[in-house]
């Protein structure tokens, strides 16, 4: 039975295999199998949507995004998803890459089922937006990322051959060394960028690779060098899905298979060739000069806006009844029903199929039961119900063996026994007892967690020295008000306004290193996708992360501290230790940089960020003891002085400048202790090392909120 729906392309076409016996499953029936790539079924998505019922009032309805999409992507194709806007078409990518948590339904990789957890191990998702580091280079790029997914199996030699020969087929020698660039920095064009972007997912060779619109903001020749390098990639193997709005003809010629949705229904699967035939067993002609998809899209944009809607289409394309034709072809939609085919015993054929479709082991699948004669359970034969001429049954069926067209390995497409444990060789050669598992894979992540983190210190080192301007502004802020507090509060004298200098001195100080780290809102926010991109495949650990970006960062706040230091010691004259002002002030920028970097994780943009930091930095301020001590604090307030993270240099910075029995005033006679007892400050010798490390306990303590939300809350997921 030739097979209208799947058939016709290449040597892709599926059929049964009238010879080979059947290979009963455990609902019964017979197996079917398909030969290397991605297969689907029954994938639905519903979401609750709120509406306004008949009395007004709110009611909650579900309503299916994606409904019972059943088909397949051939491996070694380029598999287009097409369709009105809508359609639904990111949706069902997302679907296919695991990143909806709430789906239905069954995704398949080489006949074996796969969980979103493996899915995202062996594939790839380049997003619409390239998100790259603008001030490195294509070649800086490609290799932080081979860095990141390769691991330390492969030498550092064999990562650099590997980038070069990927620059090569990416089309990108020409800019080899040439930075990403952004808005305020010249860089490379739209149509290399997203080739960058490309090569960035595709450098550990996955078994899949998913693309959303590709072409989007591209010239006509910008995208077909794109579809022109995804369709390489393909060839050598993998199995290549995007979405695609508008494919210019140059495109077209590129793409292999078709997956067209509507509404988040199945419209048409099959060759582009294969349009022009389906539409005509739809009964309606492709207009002379016209494309066959758009028209196919110009028709599935009529019934949308008909009585009938999409489902009438849909219906076609699962059993190939025909659709009512609308009132504006001339034919009555009366007439135009066919009469409906009855089965055996006389039930509705329609209802019939669909009864064996869903008993069949493919679960929601167009699934075709064989020609051959069955036997029930009294050993006699039972032969299917015939087929009505006008009525069309599919079948996705390609039988296991079917050679698949330009399946050769290229230098970034791993091999698939390269995923495979030994016990799995063992039973791919023909060894008992284990079953064959082409997706066995070698670990979660690529690298050792030391290692991780070292790489990611490499890229933030190398985007500091690029991009020096927030760590300089930081020293420039801090070096111009260490030397107007220095001339400020010179040599302060020993009396009562030489106390309330000294006093003056340290809370400001306090607030400088506070606000200091607000220009820090920015920079996860920037980077936040570019997380998001590569730890939704497991580049590496989000730990990893924190802990290299903690590190990046030391050095450089001990340097803004000890500036600051320096200038205003030996200046004002201050007392105490000042190896403690140093340890103090680091752990203060230490545990306010933590914070800013925590809210800057849970807001969506950097003005809200700043607002957000703002206003509790108001807050820290009003209740860190400075204008209420921390005694005379309303009892329902204290646990704001204690989660004031100003209170603590404050106090600290204070026990050291005056604590011991040192005189600052000798009208009225005050000696340092007098002065902290005043202030309802301890007194007790060395407490002030417990303040340092009540700050260092907060700075850690947000850095952990930190990792959580990058560990829970920073997935490109639906729910």
């Amino acid at each position: 039975q030739p097979n209208h729906r799947y058939g016709g392309h290449r040597d892709l076409e599926a059929v049964i295999d009238m010879d080979q016996p059947e290979m009963p499953t455990a609902k019964g029936g017979s197996r079917f199998s398909f030969t290397g790539g991605l297969e689907f079924t029954s994938l639905t998505y519903t979401v609750v949507k709120k509406q306004r019922g008949v009395g007004g009032e709110w009611e909650k309805k579900d309503v299916d995004l994606l409904h019972e999409i059943t088909g397949y992507a051939p491996k070694g194709c380029v598999t287009a998803v097409m369709g009105p806007s809508g359609a639904g078409k990111s949706t069902f990518l997302d679907a296919l890459a695991g990143r909806i948590s709430s789906l239905d339904g069954r995704v398949a990789l080489d006949g074996v089922e796969m969980s979103p957890s493996v899915i995202k191990r062996s594939s790839a998702y380049v997003m619409q937006d390239d998100r790259l580091f603008p001030m490195l280079t294509v070649y800086e790029t490609l290799l932080f990322a081979a860095d990141f997914r390769l691991g330390s199996a492969v030498s550092p030699s064999d990562k650099k051959l590997r980038v070069d020969n990927l620059i090569e087929q990416l089309g990108l020698t020409t800019s080899r060394n040439t930075y990403i660039g952004d808005e305020g920095t010249r860089g490379v064009s739209g149509g290399e960028r997203r080739r960058v972007s490309i090569g960035v997912d595709i450098i550990h060779g996955p078994a899949l690779l998913f693309l959303d619109e590709p072409t989007s903001g591209l010239d006509s020749t910008s995208a077909h060098s794109v579809i022109e390098k995804v369709h390489d990639i393909a060839c050598a193997g993998s199995t290549v899905v995007l979405t695609i709005h508008q494919p210019s003809s140059r495109i077209l010629q590129l793409l292999d298979h078709l997956i067209i949705l509507a509404r988040g229904q199945l419209m048409y699967s099959g060759g582009p060739k294969e349009v022009t035939a389906h539409l005509g067993r739809m009964g309606r002609k492709v207009p002379k000069g016209e494309n066959s998809i758009e028209h196919l899209l110009d028709v599935i944009q009529e019934y949308d806006q008909s009585e009938f809607g999409v489902n009438a289409l849909a219906e076609f394309c699962l059993t190939g009844l025909k659709p009512r034709k609308l009132a504006a072809e001339g034919i009555s939609t009366v007439s135009s029903i066919p009469p409906t085919p009855v089965g055996p015993g006389g039930e509705d054929f329609d209802h019939s199929l669909r009864s064996q479709h869903s008993k069949s082991p493919w679960s929601g699948a167009q699934f075709t039961p064989s020609r051959r004669p069955r036997k029930d359970q009294s050993g006699k034969s039972q032969n299917p119900p015939s087929l009505s001429p006008g009525i069309h049954r599919y079948g996705p069926e390609i039988v296991m063996g079917t050679p698949t067209p330009l399946s050769s390995i290229s230098v970034y497409t791993v091999n698939e026994a390269d995923y495979l444990s030994p016990a799995q060789r063992a039973s791919a050669t023909g060894a008992p007892g284990v079953g064959i598992n082409a997706l066995g894979h070698r670990g979660k992540f690529a690298n050792s967690y030391a290692a991780e983190v070292w790489v990611l210190m490499r890229r933030n080192f190398t985007n500091i020295w690029r991009t020096p301007e927030l760590f300089l502004s930081r020293l420039m802020v801090l070096t111009v008000m260490g030397f107007l507090m220095a001339t400020m509060f010179i040599k302060p004298k020993d009396n009562t306004q030489g106390i309330t200098n000294r006093l003056s001195f340290f809370i400001f100080t306090v607030c400088v290193f506070f606000f200091s780290s607000n220009d820090a809102v920015p920079a996860f926010i920037q980077e936040r996708f570019i997380f998001i991109r590569e730890t939704s495949h497991n580049a590496y650990r989000a730990s990893a992360y924190v802990v290299a970006g903690v590190i990046t960062y030391l050095p450089f706040l001990l340097l803004q501290s000890a500036a600051y230091a320096l200038i205003t010691w030996w200046a004002i004259g201050l007392h105490g230790q000042f190896v403690y002002f140093l340890v103090m002030l680091y752990a203060s920028l230490l545990s306010t940089n933590s914070f800013v970097v925590f809210i800057s994780s849970i807001v969506p943009n950097f003005i809200l960020g700043y607002a957000a930091v703002i206003a509790f930095t108001a807050l820290f301020f009003l209740f860190c003891g400075y204008f209420v001590d921390s005694h005379s604090i309303p009892q329902g307030w204290k646990w704001m002085n204690t989660v004031s993270t100003m209170k603590y240099p404050y106090e600290g910075l204070l026990m050291n400048e005056f604590g011991g029995t040192r005189n600052f005033s000798s009208n009225p006679p005050l000696d340092g202790n007098a002065i902290l007892e005043n202030l309802t400050i301890s007194v007790v010798k060395d407490r002030k090392w417990r303040m340092v490390l009540y700050l260092l306990g907060w700075a850690v303590f947000y850095r952990v909120l930190f990792y959580l939300v990058l560990r829970f809350a920073s997935k490109n997921k639906r729910k």
